[in-house]
């Protein structure tokens, strides 16, 4: 009997040594993100991880080592993405993981972690980049370029000085240059969230990041129906975009205008209607909009901003100084905007509301957010689902636009040319000119000048007289 119970003890004691318990964090499940300039993996985590990252060539791989960490299953699914073809896992050191992503084309990577926000627990969070050969004359010549222009002004500034101090004598005129064609107006459209941040959820489960987007890319195609006009989607899908990145995609744009498009949420589900912020430099206008401003700024811990980027972040709150040419264009554009939407149910706020939006800190780009509706209101839910209501919202947003830069416009831009009188309307072909040429000379389209004239392709004749369109 009691030799039997040695043997019992023996083995349960051999079973708890061979499947000790395991005291380290573990991957929960792993997620991936596309971006035009990245793809995002993240790897639930059940809590911050000591790890680190390398790569491998010939075939590229990228190697993640974690230290006292284990997956919940095998592997975790992912999906296949722009640069990865498949993820295998294996055990490191007996109590920690190496996770090996085997590379469709070259990729650098870089990570971070994240600490629970929301909805979302620890997240390890790797990027991959395309991987560019780097040149070290590439650095020295921008250096070079930016020297030589600098050093081309100074001497044109001591040039032009010295001709007017000494130079009596009479000069010929030089003819001034043709003014530029006229540009479009460009309007910025930020859809908010996205990715990794889905915004606020409906009690049906509809998620604001997917309504954004839908309004905007509506919103983008009427602005593009508009004469002299053009959109531009900062987010074109489903990956988050940094708040501050977000305003630098609107300046390589040469944006005119940024809109930010969301949708509410509310704690109390009967809050209703829409709204239209502009950015308060002093502070928020009410506690809804200090409370929104908060919720909203906060979807970088959410969708996730590396910690190696601060300096950059930092850098760019240098931005915020000498906003005040653009904050009444602003206003102007938004007041109009919330009278339109006031024309499809009642809004949440009957003025402009005030906040410190991060998305609107661009000194140089007048801009807006609008809040289209509650989502958190199960009846404006059912309307924001509805792609007929979505478009009714961004003619809205349009027509306050429209109204205000039809008015105002940027004077290098066709709007505020159509009004300009002409100064010649004829012209007589001469030998060379072609019909782009004259279009460019005179700040008109081409396709206006063969309309005009009754014209059909590019063929004119030495002598003849083109009528110039009134509206450049």
């Amino acid at each position: 009997m009691f030799a039997r119970l040695l043997i019992s003890l023996a083995l349960l004691t051999s079973c708890f040594v061979s499947a000790p318990l395991f005291a380290g964090e573990q991957i929960k499940g792993v997620r991936s993100w596309s971006a035009p300039e990245r793809t995002r993996l993240v790897f639930d985590t059940t809590g911050q991880v000591e790890h680190r990252i390398f790569t491998l060539d010939n075939p590229g791989r990228i190697v993640i080592d974690i230290k006292n960490c284990r997956l919940t299953d095998n592997s975790p699914a992912l999906i296949e993405n722009r640069f990865v073809k498949a993820m295998r896992s294996g055990v490191r050191d007996k109590s920690g993981i190496r996770l090996v992503l085997d590379l469709k084309e070259n990729a650098t990577a870089k990570s971070f972690q994240l600490k629970p926000n929301g909805s979302y627990g620890h997240r390890l969070v790797v990027d991959l980049y395309e991987k560019k050969p780097v040149s070290a004359e590439t650095g020295v010549d921008e250096a070079l370029a930016r020297l030589a222009k600098a050093e081309q002004a100074s001497k044109a500034a001591v040039a032009a000085k010295t001709k007017k101090a000494v130079t009596t004598e009479k000069v010929a005129t030089i003819p001034a240059e043709p003014p530029k064609p006229a540009r479009d107006l460009v309007i910025a459209i930020d859809a908010g969230h996205g990715g990794e941040d889905p915004g606020a959820r409906g009690k049906r489960g509809t998620r604001e990041k997917d309504v954004v987007l839908s309004i905007s890319k509506k919103l983008k195609a009427l602005v593009d129906a508009e004469p002299g006009m053009k959109g531009v989607l900062v987010r074109k899908g489903d990956y988050y975009i940094p708040l501050r990145k977000r305003m630098v995609i609107a300046r390589k744009q040469k944006a005119d205008f940024f809109v930010s498009i969301h949708a509410d949420a509310f704690k109390d589900s009967r809050a209703h209607g829409a709204s239209v912020y502009v950015l308060s430099k002093s502070g928020a206008s009410s506690e809804a909009a200090k409370w929104l401003a908060v919720k909203e700024n906060s979807s970088d811990l959410v969708g996730g901003v590396s910690l190696d980027d601060k300096d950059n972040v930092l850098a760019s709150v240098l931005l915020d100084l000498s906003q005040s040419a653009s904050m009444q264009v602003s206003h102007d554009v938004a007041g109009k905007t919330l009278g339109n939407l006031r024309k499809l149910g009642p809004t949440h706020s009957r003025k402009v509301q005030k906040a410190r939006f991060v998305v609107l800190k661009s000194p140089d780009i007048p801009s807006m957010l609008v809040e289209t509706a509650f989502i958190s209101n199960p009846g404006e839910e059912k309307k924001l689902r509805k792609a007929s209501y979505q478009k009714k919202l961004a003619e809205a947003i349009l027509g306050g636009i429209r109204t205000y830069f039809h008015k105002s416009p940027p004077p290098d831009t066709w709007l505020a040319r159509r009004n300009e009188p002409v100064k010649s309307d004829k012209y007589v072909i001469a030998p060379g000119d072609t019909l782009s040429e004259i279009a460019v000379k005179y700040s008109v389209r081409t396709s206006a000048l063969r309309s005009i004239n009754n014209i059909n392709g590019d063929r004119i004749r030495i002598g003849q007289v083109l009528k110039i369109p009134a509206e450049g």
